[in-house]
């Protein structure tokens, strides 16, 4: 199966099978699985989750796509609008998966809150030394 990029402001409601549609606006990103069982995969966009990019060859979707939620369980990456198949992920492996996820937010979100937090810090001491003049 080979994926075109359709950009939309909204989600269809009815999406067509090879197409990745992707909503900038609302951050967001949905295809029917690639395994051509029906069921709508819905990607967020951001940081800590998935990013498209686009090539002359078709889109690129990163990280893979794990429907572990679905029947098919389907394991994939879509790069440069191919399918790239991978294997299977056991309960173990999901489960790790999905605790390596959350700490990538975690550390993701942590960090900009210490970087906002530092330099409100830093521009209250230098307001300080400048009103104190040292």
């Amino acid at each position: 199966m080979k994926f075109r990029l359709d950009r939309v402001h909204y989600m269809p409601k009815i999406l067509e099978p090879g197409v990745l549609y992707v909503s900038e606006e609302f951050g967001t990103a949905a295809h029917l699985c690639a395994c051509g069982c029906g069921n709508k995969i819905r990607t967020p966009l951001g940081p800590t989750e998935w990013s498209i990019t686009e090539s002359s060859t078709g889109p690129s979707l990163t990280p893979s796509v794990g429907n572990w939620q679905k029947g098919c369980q389907s394991h994939y990456w879509i790069r440069g609008g191919e399918v790239i198949w991978a294997r299977k992920w056991s309960p173990e492996q999901i489960e790790s998966g999905r605790r390596s996820e959350e700490e990538r937010r975690r550390l993701y979100y942590e960090n900009i809150y210490s970087s906002a937090k530092s330099s409100w810090i830093r521009r209250f001491w230098t307001w300080l030394k400048r009103l104190f003049g040292k």
